[in-house]
């Protein structure tokens, strides 16, 4: 698919926020492992985005938190699940920006206050809680409405930062990959709100795309292609999102047995830790992607990490998976476990 070009005005208000261009490096021993060469796995460090901890949702902010400032933004609200990077990051940046954040999750206080929520809190931010299956964009409503009676000017980020214009921190993404490494063939990514993946189909085409669906949408297809519309303009790109939708297993907060293999396969090849909701499903897919021969040796891959790091420690089931692992660690270190 011939690259494409987005059609909005890139200058746009925006709010310097991270570390660009992220590294590529090479991962020999995992495209090994996958039964890759060596020269054709990469993995795009979105994680290494500096604020916050680092991850995919700082390209999103620069861009939703400059639009908020130049509409004169006292306050930041977004929605989130309780380990929500979003969320996180979106604390982060009003911390940077010096703006109040409320963070609307699902779900009621009382559960875990580690990971994404401890940092959370330690940025400053103020949690309420949609409690009773109240839809989260109606809570974040109520909110909105809260703040400016209390005589704040809030701005409402969308769900994972994921609008056209958060979007256009991924179009740049595109660019950035293709100055690293023009003879891209595919960059596998999570797809979770949709606009990480809409960014990089706007501009690359949907041939070298390939969004593995986490759980986190109802019709991940139609989200893409929305976004990747609203970007590049009704038919500006053609062709459906290359999509894998078999690593969701049960469900968003359940990881299924791939998606634990990949942690512990990316971290005992090439000491890169993913987190078991977004980075590990798509390392999952990616797996899954050699294995049937969708992504083939010769041609080279990209594995965009999109971070996620801090949301390992809210999910206690993969740290005690993690945690067994020392009880019986591989014959061999020296080689990686099998996919």
């Amino acid at each position: 698919m011939a690259m494409t070009t987005h059609r909005e005005d890139d200058t746009s208000p925006r709010a310097p926020l991270g570390t660009w261009p992220t590294l590529l490096e090479p991962a020999p021993r995992l495209a090994r492992a996958l039964g890759l060469g060596p020269e054709d796995l990469w993995v795009k460090r979105d994680d290494l985005t500096g604020l916050g901890g680092g991850g995919n949702k700082i390209r999103k902010l620069e861009w939703t938190c400059g639009a908020a400032l130049a509409a004169g933004a006292t306050t930041l609200v977004t929605t989130g699940a309780p380990q929500s990077n979003h969320a996180r990051l979106t604390a982060a940046a009003g911390a940077r920006l010096g703006l109040r954040v409320v963070l609307v999750l699902a779900g009621a206080p009382g559960g875990t206050a580690s990971g994404n929520l401890a940092l959370d809190g330690l940025f400053g931010a103020t949690v309420v809680w949609a409690a009773d299956g109240e839809p989260l964009d109606s809570r974040a409503r109520k909110v909105v409405e809260e703040e400016r009676a209390r005589g704040e000017v809030p701005a409402l980020i969308p769900f994972g930062g994921s609008s056209a214009l958060g979007a256009r921190g991924y179009v740049e993404c595109a660019r950035e990959l293709l100055d690293q490494a023009p003879d891209l063939a595919t960059v596998v990514v999570a797809l979770g709100s949709g606009g990480t993946m809409a960014g990089l189909v706007a501009h690359l085409g949907t041939s070298r795309v390939l969004g593995v669906h986490c759980g986190a949408v109802t019709d991940p297809a139609a989200t893409v292609t929305r976004l990747v519309d609203e970007l590049a303009g009704p038919g500006g790109v053609t062709g459906a999102p290359r999509l894998r939708l078999d690593q969701v297993g049960d469900g968003y907060d359940t990881p299924g047995e791939p998606v634990m293999n990949a942690l512990t396969l990316a971290a005992r090849t090439e000491g890169i830790v993913l987190d078991p909701i977004y980075t590990g499903r798509a390392m999952a897919g990616l797996i899954a992607a050699v294995a049937d021969g969708d992504i083939t040796p010769g041609r080279r891959t990209v594995f965009l990490h999109t971070g996620g790091l801090p949301g390992l420690f809210g999910h206690p089931a993969t740290l005690a998976r993690a945690g067994a692992a020392l009880l019986s660690p591989p014959d061999n270190p020296r080689h990686a476990p099998t996919a």
